[in-house]
């Protein structure tokens, strides 16, 4: 997990870890063990996440962590389907005249050490002239601190994480996220290679988030869609029919737990991004494949 992302993974008033990512751990936990409390949160930087992962200090990576083809060939880890789509963007006082990434010409930027942001950073900088002072970080709550007492003119991250950020400022009202975005910036799980069986659950429990919105299976009606659905889809999804559970080694009502738990795809969003949520995030990308998004899940058959 990360050590602080407002929307993704974040102690609440009761120091219970709360957002979308923590959400999908417990999903796993629920999926596999039946019980979505049984998760240990491993607060993690930008730069030892991928190391923590490889050491086997944890078993799956939740981190806003970027998908990307140096990560998925080079560093021994196997990168599973994508949760969220996010871009790279700004965060700005809006008192300080500056409407796109183009007036940030000579500004000094806050980054965060180690992320896909600082070479994109870079490669923006020479793609189109544009001058940029970094000031780097090795941790994100330090960087928050840093932009928001003035010690940056911008900070960058994913857009998403801006939002979240600014939503926590002292003075939320104070600042914006430019809507330009730099990047493509596909966010979701990592795991190490040599455990199929492991990758295809935690695959098989973003699928079945997706499939479970897509044929309208709630964390409300589960057990009642489970009783009288006579939809096919729903009810292999649930364990009805078929054997989908012990193809991954789990029991045939693993969807069905997870869903009580933690409800479906657009319910974790909404809850934790969307307009349940302080940041009100709109579904855009994340929006499923029928409703003019890339969210699409394998067909349960």
């Amino acid at each position: 997990m990360s050590q602080g992302f407002a929307g993704f993974s974040a102690a609440d008033s009761r120091g219970e870890t709360r957002g979308f990512d923590a959400d999908y751990c417990r999903a796993v936990a629920a999926a596999v063990l039946g019980d979505a409390t049984k998760v240990r949160f491993v607060p993690l930087t930008a730069q030892n996440r991928f190391t923590a992962l490889q050491a086997g200090e944890i078993d799956v990576l939740f981190r806003n962590s970027t998908q990307t083809f140096q990560r998925g060939n080079t560093i021994g880890l196997r990168q599973l389907p994508v949760n969220f789509y996010d871009g790279q963007g700004f965060a700005v006082r809006r008192d300080a005249g500056v409407a796109r990434v183009n007036d940030l010409n000579g500004a000094t930027v806050c980054v965060a050490q180690g992320t896909t942001h600082e070479l994109n950073l870079a490669d923006l900088s020479r793609a189109r002239n544009i001058r940029f002072q970094p000031v780097v970080f090795d941790r994100i709550d330090t960087m928050y601190t840093a932009f928001f007492a003035g010690r940056c003119d911008a900070m960058t991250q994913d857009a998403s994480a801006l939002a979240g950020a600014i939503s926590l400022a002292p003075t939320p009202a104070q600042f914006m996220v430019l809507p330009e975005t730099i990047s493509k910036e596909p966010l979701g799980p990592f795991v190490r290679n040599g455990d199929d069986q492991w990758a295809n659950i935690v695959t098989s429990v973003h699928y079945a988030l997706v499939e479970a919105e897509e044929n309208g299976v709630t964390q409300a009606n589960a057990p009642e869609q489970l009783a009288s659905s006579t939809d096919a889809t729903v009810q292999r999804l649930l364990g009805k029919t078929g054997e989908f559970g012990s193809r991954l080694g789990l029991d045939n009502a693993w969807a069905l737990t997870m869903i009580r738990a933690v409800g479906n795809y657009g319910e974790v969003f909404e809850r934790n991004l969307g307009q349940g949520s302080p940041l009100k995030l709109p579904r855009g990308l994340n929006a499923l494949w029928n409703q003019g998004g890339l969210q699409y899940a394998i067909p349960f058959r």
